[in-house]
């Protein structure tokens, strides 16, 4: 259905969290070079028996991953608090991709600047300065899916 794009996550929790959402919305999770162990107790505990189930397509570098889906590019979707466009001023379409940074640095300039009109925020208080990776995730995620649901199969 939609693809999730994490670009160099860095905390394992996250990561098992998101990986568990994308298992129960019929979501791909693409991880894109992590720097944990993908075996890290605390993935597999955040995902518990969904993350052997999810079998998240794993990247080499972001160079790679754009490599192979450079077709794509006009339905890729840039969260980052940089932008004054929310995610759900956006019409979102299956096989869409979206893309998150990492906790600490989020998303290299130079890939959202490709298609900055597809960069997309999540409304919060001015003092405020992000929210955590999972939780964003869901949020944009659950929005695309909420456009586009007709209904889940059975698995």
């Amino acid at each position: 259905m939609f693809h999730i794009v994490l670009v160099e996550p860095r905390i394992p929790q996250n990561t098992g969290s998101i990986g568990r959402m994308c298992f129960n919305a019929g979501f791909t999770l693409h991880i894109i070079n992590p720097l944990f162990s993908i075996n890290e107790k605390a993935v597999k505990r955040a995902g518990l028996d969904y993350w052997k189930k999810l079998d998240p397509l794993l990247w080499d570098s972001l160079e790679d991953f754009l490599k192979e889906y450079k077709k794509f590019q006009d339905r890729f979707f840039f969260a980052t608090t940089k932008t004054t466009q929310t995610y759900f001023d956006v019409s979102y379409q299956k096989g869409d991709f979206l893309f998150f940074g990492s906790e600490s640095f989020g998303l290299p300039m130079d890939l959202m600047q490709k298609k900055w009109e597809n960069a997309i925020t999540i409304p919060m208080k001015e003092c405020g300065r992000s929210l955590n990776l999972a939780t964003s995730v869901g949020i944009v995620s659950y929005e695309a899916l909420r456009q586009n649901f007709i209904s889940f199969e059975k698995y």
